[in-house]
């Protein structure tokens, strides 16, 4: 189930929050809520994300509650334990085909059972590790009750894509929150912006951006190539951006603060600046839990670089189990030495505009890999992309096959959108007449909204979402 569904918007939720208002035992109905929400589109995976709860809440017990040595030896469990468990639900098919292929010269191999990848694995993983780390580091108290922390772990707002929540930044509110009607109304329109971002935009651009992906390397002219990855670029981030935002608008709704996400990426100055405004969560993470205990940029320039490239890699790696993936790490790893190394300087003393292409271009080059099925499908659409691929001239279409007028309007609004100079809506007036003419319009444009998402959604238009088993 996703939340730009029917069955989401008119079955699930709304019953969901008549139970969540209505009875007192809130963390035992968002628990309940959140094993039907996962069961719904992974019923035989309950049982792993329960396991998962389990095995971080009884080694954080055992680490708050053991000398030096024990703690040390559960809390290398704990995360063993979980790398374990996305190392063969998401990886053990890659390295097994890497290790067949290493072996094919010897005319041996091994033959590995086929894996599915649990929902929002690397997510769930991720905040057992955050969480185990913090309570070993004494900067957040152990939670005692199992149900509490399941419910923590089970939260569906954030449980299959994000933003990673730890458990540091919702602990006060696991044991006491406040739902009043302002936070209710904040968390409605947030999650509405989301709907919108997602149905509207990243929908109508998917399209066009998987047909022009999908034509042969031949067949595809330059101007083809710059729409296709162009409306890619502006999918994932509506996409991704639009998920985050609906989740933390049910955070709201809930009373819970999750941690912002993604704050207007595609406006950086720099790939450096990019990835503190992409994924924020994912990157402060890397930052906060493999970067800094790596050593950061404390161990001079070449053990920076060397951080700098690892943590990338991994970010890759963590995308996906993929070459594409991890080449896609390599380059804004890359990327982001050359920055630190001396491009930095040289950016900084070029106009905003100016940076603004070279970051979006640059990012718009990482896509293709992100994109593009394997490695030679990558390097053929850039090829296309710059101009430099051997065309069939007899069998190039025109790109206007693949694009038409609404997916047009979506990428221009997209685009506008990302690009502007303006931070954010424009604030109430302070009271009166205006603030009350301010909320009407504001509330008719997020009913307005709403209402063309339902009556696309309702059509059965093209409806994927990206980020939906990472």
């Amino acid at each position: 189930m996703v939340f730009s569904s029917i069955t989401f918007l008119f079955y699930f939720f709304p019953c969901f929050l008549l139970l969540y208002y209505l009875l007192p035992w809130k963390n035992a109905v968002l628990l309940l809520g959140s094993l039907v929400f996962y069961a719904w589109g992974e019923p035989r995976f309950v049982p792993l994300l329960m396991l998962s709860a389990l095995l971080n809440y009884g080694c954080g017990r055992l680490i708050a509650g053991g000398g030096a040595a024990a703690r040390r030896y559960w809390l290398w469990l704990g995360i063993a334990a979980n790398l374990g468990l996305l190392l063969y639900y998401k990886y053990l098919g890659f390295f097994g085909e890497l290790l067949n292929q290493l072996l094919a010269p010897l005319h041996q191999g091994v033959t590995l059972p086929a894996v599915v990848l649990p929902l929002g694995i690397s997510f769930f993983t991720f905040q057992g590790v955050s969480y185990l780390i913090d309570v070993y580091r004494r900067d957040i108290a152990v939670q005692t009750s199992f149900l509490n922390f399941a419910m923590y772990k089970a939260m569906f707002p954030q449980l299959v894509a994000g933003p990673i929540v730890r458990y540091s930044q919702i602990a006060g509110e696991i044991e006491h929150r406040v739902t009043d009607n302002a936070r209710l109304w904040r968390g409605a329109q947030q999650f509405v912006i989301g709907l919108a971002q997602k149905v509207l935009i990243a929908n109508t651009v998917a399209l066009p951006a998987d047909r022009l992906f999908a034509v042969p390397a031949g067949e595809l002219s330059t101007p083809a190539a710059w729409i296709g990855i162009a409306c890619y670029s502006v999918q994932i981030l509506y996409d991704f951006a639009g998920y985050s935002n609906m989740a933390i608008g049910i955070g709201h709704m809930l009373g819970f603060t999750y941690p912002p996400n993604f704050d207007r990426p595609y406006a950086a100055r720099s790939v450096t600046e990019f990835w503190r405004r992409w994924h924020i969560s994912l990157s402060s993470w890397f930052r906060d839990y493999l970067y800094i205990p790596l050593g950061g940029n404390r161990g001079g320039p070449a053990r920076t670089y060397l951080n700098l490239g690892l943590v990338f890699l991994l970010c890759g790696l963590w995308h996906g189990a993929a070459w594409t993936f991890i080449v896609w790490g390599a380059w804004h790893g890359a990327l982001l030495i050359a920055e630190r190394a001396f491009l930095g300087g040289a950016l900084a003393r070029l106009p905003g505009l100016l940076t603004q292409a070279y970051t979006l271009l640059m990012v718009m080059v990482g896509w293709v890999f992100f994109r593009a099925d394997t490695l030679p499908h990558a390097f053929a659409y850039l090829r296309a992309m710059f101009g430099q691929q051997a065309l069939d001239a007899a069998a190039v279409r025109p790109w206007q096959m693949y694009f038409g007028s609404s997916a047009m309007l979506a990428l221009g609004l997209g685009l506008g959108l990302a690009l502007a100079l303006l931070r954010g809506l424009p604030r109430a007036p302070a009271g009166g007449a205006p603030a009350v003419l301010f909320g009407g319009v504001k509330a008719g444009l997020l009913a307005l909204g709403f209402g063309l998402c339902v009556l696309s959604l309702a059509a059965n238009t093209y409806n994927p979402f990206i980020y939906f088993r990472f």
